[in-house]
């Protein structure tokens, strides 16, 4: 099964496209730019480099959310008109479960922190053994206080990674918490992991229309959050 995938969740950018388990090519970009601005031209990038067209594809995916409300929303748009216009299906992954894919060899526990502003993180936390993960929480917005604390009881080796994943880890280690990095080749959201998360939800029936494709944001927009706190003042 070939997949195009879509990472636009956090600050970098990235798309690969994968075959049967296989990455057939990948681009990542974390230069500060604008994904409406670096998506399309590494997809199109990928497709000239490796002779395919998106008639080619077997479904297009996209890391649908957590994470930024203005990256995901890109990102799903994007994989919406892609798929649309090859009459291709998509598949929605978990912004978390595909980040926790990148740190899968290290026994323990993995922790999936990205940056929800206000001491919060986006986070799910998983168990790695021996390659495989076992999801032990659903993907929520929680407090790094509430994590430390729920964390703390765990004796498992920790692994934190996401583009909050430093803040997390120093925050986690400053109360207390033993958890290490991960390496800074592994630690960022990648379109890789979304593409292998994608194929393994796609045996499992998780193919969707384009109409179908919807993004996961967890919580209000911060725009409507303060529209809310000025009605409620």
């Amino acid at each position: 099964m070939k997949i195009l995938a879509l990472e636009t969740a956090a600050k970098a950018v990235s798309a690969a496209i994968t075959g049967d388990g296989k990455v057939l090519a990948s681009a990542y970009q974390d230069t500060g730019l604008t994904h409406s601005r670096t998506l399309m031209p590494l997809v199109e990038l990928l497709l000239k480099n490796t002779g395919m067209a998106l008639a080619d594809l077997d479904a297009v995916a996209v890391s649908a959310g957590p994470g930024s409300f203005t990256g995901v929303r890109i990102g799903v748009s994007a994989a919406k008109g892609l798929a649309w216009a090859a009459d291709k299906p998509c598949v929605a992954v978990s912004t978390l479960a595909a980040l926790a894919r990148n740190v899968a060899f290290c026994d323990g526990l993995v922790v999936c922190a990205m940056d929800a502003r206000r001491q919060q993180v986006y986070n799910a936390v998983f168990e790695a053994r021996d390659g495989v993960l076992a999801r032990l929480t659903e993907d929520r917005a929680i407090a790094l206080s509430d994590l430390a604390v729920e964390l703390g009881k765990d004796p498992r080796p920790k692994t934190v990674l996401g583009d909050g994943g430093r803040m997390c880890y120093e925050y986690l280690a400053a109360a207390g918490v033993p958890c290490r990095l991960a390496p800074a080749h592994l630690v960022k959201e990648n379109a890789v992991s979304v593409a292998m998360e994608a194929e393994e939800l796609a045996e499992k029936g998780g193919l969707v229309s384009a109409q179908e494709l919807a993004p996961v944001y967890l919580r209000p927009p911060q725009a409507e959050r303060l529209r809310r706190e000025k009605q409620g003042g």
